[in-house]
């Protein structure tokens, strides 16, 4: 039984080291913020951030760890430890990379899904392609996102993936989550209309540098057009 209802809205709490929004205070903030405007659910990435939004904001969180291990292209809770760390940290949910490159650990997914679900942990696969979502399913996930669909080099192409939701909604048994450049609100409302059990928004919402950029791009070629 999904802890996440049918229609609900989560909302990516992230920054990288890189973006003026780092920090967990920043991410607590952000969180409460998304909880007055009505969202259900945080995604929220490392165990530093997972605690204190979750002594912030009574939601369910997905939690993830972005790392980098030289020599793999992975980085979205990339090994079996990972995951274990955001589980304990408070993450309801652990989202992994579950697509089919190597795991810096060496285990296939089955394996570390496997390994998770024994010790109780609900896992959000991360795929990028049709087939990714099906093997992840049938590897035992709770819960199949399009997260990384465009963002692989085999899968790269527009976004949102609308079509590949509708397409693993048609197939699983599993909630499929939306998730992965839905920058409108009714690009999310689409995305249920297509079989998505929820929907993930992050930068569209939480990254005011990119939201900023677009204003600022759309009112330069509205500039260049009527020069």
């Amino acid at each position: 039984m999904s802890i996440l209802t049918p229609g609900t809205l989560v909302v990516s709490c992230q920054a990288l080291a890189d973006e003026p929004l780092h920090g967990s205070s920043y991410m607590a903030g952000m969180a409460r913020a998304v909880v007055e405007g009505g969202a259900g659910g945080i995604r929220a990435n490392s165990p530093e951030d997972i605690r204190v939004i979750r002594s912030s904001v009574g939601l369910p969180i997905i939690g993830l760890w972005k790392r980098d291990y030289e020599g793999y292209e992975m980085y979205i809770t990339p090994t079996v430890q990972d995951a274990i760390a955001v589980h304990e940290a408070g993450a309801d949910i652990v989202a992994i990379d579950a697509t089919g490159r190597p795991r810096p650990d060496g285990m296939s997914l089955q394996d570390s899904i496997a390994v998770l679900k024994d010790r109780g942990i609900s896992i959000m696969a991360d795929i990028s392609t049709f087939e990714e979502g099906l093997h992840a399913a049938a590897c035992g996930a709770d819960y199949v996102s399009t997260t990384l669909a465009g963002y692989t080099p085999y899968s790269e192409g527009p976004i949102p993936r609308l079509d590949l939701v509708a397409r693993l909604a048609d197939r699983l048994e599993v909630p499929v989550v939306a998730e992965g450049g839905i920058w409108t609100p009714e690009q999310a409302a689409l995305a249920l209309e297509r079989g998505a059990w929820f929907v993930v928004v992050g930068s569209a919402i939480t990254r005011p540098q990119l939201i900023t950029a677009k204003y600022r791009a759309a009112m330069d070629r509205s500039a260049r057009t009527g020069a």
